[in-house]
């Protein structure tokens, strides 16, 4: 079979206008060689990796609601580097986590407000714009030695759509040109006004490849989350390809899997979407086939009601998931109600393992109704609110992060996929075009890599 004869993917509105940001993207060849393995296991191949890649690329550091006031800050550690992420009087900044006296890291605590860093060593202290404040006893330094007034060392930062970018490369180009999405893609949602419910770092026992890849296809959906089957139209996926890496898959929810041989049945799995959307159950005379509108029309009703703007939104990205990559290591769940924020984020020193770093984003909407789709697995007693921001929670990789039963069966899988890719018997990954979002990730790897074939 060649390409032309492949079973075309889906578009989930044909009638998208192409301006729209629903409408189906032009379709990427990027190519049909199978990939190798060395990348999942290598210490130098990671190495490379934080050499080309991490240090080179814009990276989501955080979002702008956790710095509110001058002074806020909070740490993003990735590898062996800690950055300060700041809110000045000038706007937000980034600087390395380091005195530049004897190479100190100056701040532990993960978030606080602070418009002085001192360092712990020496008392040296610096203004958060990273100027320097006060060397302790100055007067015994040559003064040939301090005279460039040794402040903290800069990382390029900028803010988009309430998401905070750092960029270690000076002369990488600019995050505008970087980024991949459409212009106003992100902004729609608007993180910045939304508010961190959820954060939680948990490692996971693979590669951080094998983490991206398994968030960015649907093809396993019927096997190892076999309860989406009633719920997830997981056949009727659009995926779209953006440049550098960018890329999106918008999965159609309320609706059951093709696979599945009863169509009209609303069955207990799309009876608590209903619910979760604010329809009423008991009272809902469609079909299953009708349960996707209904999600969509319900929480328009909803929406008006607690005062949120919908109308930017078109009906698909009130019942689908939007699940958007941004290369290299994020893939955002983006619903109107609230965003789902994932970084797969590299261990330290072994390739095996990675840092699955979730947060979940609420409006600060004080009502009953309004809760995060069900998906996102919010636990119990959650303080949605907003009020408060929740400290991080840590967990090893034989710990519970309580993540819900989807996420909780992926932390399970991915040791298997991992230790399996070691095999003699596995030479590398063969792509169908249901997982053409992963080919496009490792195009883009390996174009930064300097990898040529």
């Amino acid at each position: 079979m060649n390409a032309s004869n492949l079973i075309p993917v889906a578009v989930i509105n044909p009638d998208a206008p192409p301006e729209s940001l629903e409408a189906k993207q032009p379709a990427i060849d990027n190519g049909a060689r199978n990939h190798g393995k060395a990348g999942y296991f290598s210490h130098d191949y990671m190495q490379k990796e934080w050499e080309r890649v991490w240090t080179k690329s814009w990276l989501i550091a955080g979002v702008a609601s956790d710095i509110r006031a001058v002074g806020d800050y909070f740490l993003f550690d990735i590898g062996q580097e800690s950055i300060i992420v700041t809110r000045t009087d000038e706007g937000v900044r980034a600087f390395y986590n380091v005195c530049s006296h004897r190479g100190a890291k100056l701040v532990s605590e993960e978030r606080g407000n602070k418009k002085v860093f001192v360092c712990p060593f020496h008392a040296w202290s610096f203004h958060n714009n990273g100027d320097l404040r006060r060397i302790t006893d100055e007067e015994t330094f040559q003064p040939e030695v301090i005279a460039h007034r040794p402040g903290l060392t800069a990382v390029r930062c900028e803010v988009k759509a309430g998401v905070v970018f750092i960029c270690m490369d000076d002369e990488a180009a600019p995050l505008a040109q970087m980024l991949g999405l459409p212009d106003n893609y992100l902004e729609g949602y608007n993180i910045d006004d939304m508010r961190v419910v959820r954060h939680v770092r948990s490692e996971w026992q693979a590669n951080w490849k094998v983490g991206v890849e398994a968030f960015y296809e649907s093809y396993h959906l019927h096997v190892v989350h076999p309860e989406t089957r009633g719920v997830m139209g997981d056949l009727n996926v659009q995926y779209d390809l953006y440049p550098h890496g960018a890329s999106r898959m918008i999965v159609p929810l309320g609706q059951p899997s093709p696979r599945v041989a009863d169509q009209e049945t609303v069955n207990e799995g799309l009876c608590m979407m209903l619910e979760d959307a604010g329809v009423d159950p008991a009272s809902f005379t469609g079909s299953a086939a009708d349960v996707r509108g209904a999600i969509q029309k319900g929480k328009r009703e909803r929406a008006e009601r607690m005062g949120l703007d919908y109308s930017r939104f078109v009906d698909g990205q009130l019942s689908d998931s939007w699940a958007t990559g941004v290369f290299p290591n994020v893939q955002m769940g983006c619903h109107p109600e609230a965003v789902f924020l994932m970084r797969f984020l590299p261990h330290e020193t072994d390739p095996e393992r990675f840092y699955y770093d979730t947060m979940t984003l609420l409006f600060p909407v004080e009502s009953p109704d309004y809760r995060p789709p069900a998906w996102m697995g919010l636990p119990d007693g959650t303080d949605v609110t907003g009020l408060t921001r929740p400290a991080t929670e840590y967990y090893a990789h034989n710990e519970d992060a309580k993540l819900g039963q989807v996420l909780s069966q992926d932390s399970d899988l991915l040791p298997i996929v991992q230790q399996g890719m070691r095999s003699r018997g596995f030479s590398g990954q063969l792509w169908g075009e249901q997982e053409q979002r992963l080919r496009h990730f490792h195009v883009e790897l390996e174009k930064r890599m300097g990898i040529e074939h």
